[in-house]
């Protein structure tokens, strides 16, 4: 039952956002380290990109928190270096991304989860690392800040079934995961 058989699921995928911000970027060990984290938990990798944020982008992402204490410190932070967004698929990707990201302060998440994301890696509460969505609703809102070019529900319609029956193999040069071009043979 090699790799395809682990990644069948019997309930749709689930997509969710998760956002390497950029004291994660700045360290290829930790960038390394997350997306072997996604891998080895059996997350789909729909679509990966780095980006760089301009204050306003951040400002507008973050638009909530206008504010908090915190908000001006996130907004420059943010757009202080490049990030690498993800769109992620699993039959609980919303629920299981939050749990290994770990809770939002670094202290906490090192004395109550120290193997999660942040827990290994956070530096501070704003300097955490990642992000990862936090609803369903969040991640629809947040992919599609992240990735305006991508289609939820075309891609329900035509790739998360063959996704979900196990037919995605990874890219390891593009970094996610993707079908077999429909109507190719394996030897072209």
């Amino acid at each position: 039952s090699g790799m395809g058989a682990v990644l069948r699921s019997a309930r749709p995928l689930q997509l969710t956002l998760a956002m390497l911000k950029p004291d994660a970027v700045a360290h290829p060990l930790v960038l390394e380290a997350v997306h072997e984290t996604i891998l080895n938990n059996k997350f789909l990798i729909v679509r990966t990109k780095e980006l760089m944020w301009r204050r306003e982008d951040s400002q507008r992402f973050y638009q909530e928190h206008s504010g908090r204490f915190f908000y001006q410190r996130l907004v420059e932070f943010m757009a202080s270096g490049p990030m690498r967004a993800y769109i992620l698929a699993h039959e609980d990707a919303v629920a299981c991304w939050r749990s290994l990201v770990g809770p939002t302060k670094v202290y906490r998440a090192r004395n109550t989860a120290p193997d999660s994301i942040r827990g290994a890696y956070g530096l501070t509460d704003t300097r955490n690392t990642t992000h990862g969505s936090d609803s369903v609703a969040s991640a629809r809102r947040e992919i599609a800040f992240f990735f305006p070019e991508f289609s939820e529900s075309l891609w329900y319609q035509q790739d998360e079934p063959r996704l979900r029956c196990g037919l995605a193999h990874y890219d390891a040069e593009e970094r996610v995961h993707s079908l077999p071009k429909a109507g190719r043979t394996e030897s072209s």
